[in-house]
């Protein structure tokens, strides 16, 4: 028996120890890919390619390829591999403007899976090709400057909330969390816009929208494996479908949609937001004012394909994800890199004081327009800090690079560092350094435009950039006007993040303290 059982361990050490060197021999013959092609590329080792910091959760896919990025600094485009999958890195602002723009259309798609029978992920964000398209012309509309002056008293409701809640944390003298702190405002603005309900978690922080809304950015290690399959293999992503507990969020999001949508119609209900835009297209395909493919009249044509409750569900979704984490993230590293330097603050808050005397106090859509400086300082925080530290594309078509000999196969996968971009001294001297300057019109035009993407560029850019900013500009507008805010022992002067979430978020938080204006 023992005889036996020595033979058959034997056999089975061969066979394990065959399999892998067979598997060690399949990576390595795909590792020479972007070689054989001359190609400038990152070494990669088996089996994780360049994903090694990632699978081993050391670093974010933001940093990761933020690394990339700094390791051939001469290079248009690096190598590099997910796994076994060759993917490509675009460092050439000019190559970016070809693939973001002017060749739009062999690069439309993300190239990132996402798992369609969850209903939630029928949004903007994840669709491809003519479904993706047909949606975006119907979303558009929704965020021109008239739709946002129509929510921008909710935004005002919102802020004033945040200063009345304010009042009592101040006056405690104890440090406060201020991501924390604004994403209760972002939620409350978002919950209104994206949701139409009131959920006022300002004043009950441990409201259910919030816990739910919470969930969506929670980083864990089944969401890291998700994220890094999504990205590095598509194909192994679509036959795992790793469960990752979203499904909870989604039901609770879908149910809530459904039944706000059943109120407001079965009541006439109308709030000039965002669910009663998308109710429209629910109903009619199309927004008032606007007509229908071979409708008469009008100058804007859409399709009258109307939305289902499933797809209002799915964009209402990804609008509170996106507007949430975009002016919540921005706002608070703001705050931050405001109360490191008082002199920029100081600046801003001036700024502040003089348009606000002009309009008697109010902050009003107009009023915001009027602030170049807090422009300036929104513009440097997401250059420092950007919300969505890269960008995917995948190329639908074979595409020469232009001024190379280079062919991209369909399928190939393109990515683009933001952090990279943002982060380079050829662009941004000591980029390190927190500078609104950076702005100026002067030092603006002197940049190549696309070496600063927070929002993307090009078809396919954040459609609800503007409104993220608006509040964002509004909430912060409203918080110096009464406060300024301070450092204090608990806070993290150089920040650290999170290496399980695709966003930037801060490990510790942000820790300041608010000082009240007299």
């Amino acid at each position: 028996m023992a005889v036996f059982l020595d033979s058959w361990v034997t056999e089975l050490a061969v066979v394990l120890s065959t399999a892998a060197l067979a598997a060690y021999l399949w990576f390595e013959r795909s590792y020479r890919y972007w070689e054989t092609r001359g190609v400038p590329y990152v070494d990669p080792a088996f089996p994780f390619g360049n994903f090694g910091p990632l699978a081993r959760g050391q670093k974010s896919l933001g940093e990761l390829l933020y690394g990339l990025y700094r390791r051939l600094p001469g290079a248009r485009i690096v190598g590099y591999y997910g796994f076994r999958r060759p993917l490509l890195l675009v460092r050439d602002p000019d190559l970016i403007k070809q693939i973001l723009v002017k060749d739009f259309g062999a690069f439309h798609d993300r190239g990132i899976f996402f798992n369609e029978e969850e209903p939630l992920n029928r949004h903007l964000f994840a669709l491809n090709g003519s479904k993706w398209r047909h949606l975006r012309t119907k979303l558009t509309p929704v965020f021109t400057s008239g739709k946002l002056k129509a929510m921008f008293k909710t935004l005002q409701d919102c802020a004033r909330e945040m200063l009345d809640v304010l009042e009592g944390v101040a006056g405690r003298g104890q440090p406060v969390e201020m991501r924390e702190l604004v994403a209760r405002y972002a939620t409350d603005v978002i919950a209104s816009v994206a949701f139409g309900i009131e959920v006022h978690c300002q004043r009950q922080p441990d409201n259910e929208f919030r816990r739910w809304g919470r969930k969506i950015f929670e980083p864990s290690l089944l969401v890291g494996i998700n994220l890094m399959l999504a990205s590095a293999s598509p194909s192994l992503a679509s036959i795992l479908k790793l469960k990752d507990g979203a499904s909870a969020v989604s039901k609770y999001f879908r149910q809530m949609v459904a039944e706000t949508v059943s109120y407001r119609e079965k009541n006439s209900i109308c709030r000039k937001d965002v669910m009663d835009l998308l109710i429209q297209l629910k109903n009619k395909g199309f927004l008032e004012g606007e007509k229908p493919e071979n409708g008469e009249g009008g100058t804007k044509e859409v399709s009258p394909t109307k939305l289902t409750m499933e797809d209002v569900a799915a964009q209402a979704f990804i609008f509170f994800g996106a507007g949430f984490e975009t002016s919540s993230s921005t706002m608070s590293f703001a705050l931050h890199e405001l109360a490191l330097h008082p002199h920029f603050q100081t600046k801003l808050q001036d700024e502040i004081d003089t348009i606000l005397t002009e309009t008697g106090g109010d902050v009003t859509y107009d009023a915001l327009s009027k602030m170049p400086y807090l422009d300036k300082v929104v513009s440097e925080t997401l250059r420092k800090y950007p919300a969505l530290p890269l960008l995917n594309r995948e190329c639908s078509q074979e595409y020469r690079v232009p001024d190379s000999d280079l062919v991209l196969e369909r399928g190939t996968p393109v990515s683009i560092s933001l952090l990279g971009l943002h982060h380079d001294p050829k662009y941004y001297p000591e980029p390190e350094r927190f500078d609104p300057e950076r702005f100026s019109d002067e030092q603006k035009a002197g940049r190549h435009p696309y070496v600063y993407l927070p929002f993307g560029d090009g078809p396919r850019n954040c459609i609800g950039m503007r409104l993220g900013l608006l509040q964002a500009k509004v909430g912060l507008v409203y918080l110096l006007s009464r406060y300024s805010v301070r450092t204090t022992e608990t806070t993290q002067v150089d920040l650290d993040f999170n290496a399980r979430s695709v966003m930037l978020v801060p490990n510790g938080g942000i820790q300041l303290q608010l000082e009240k204006r007299v």
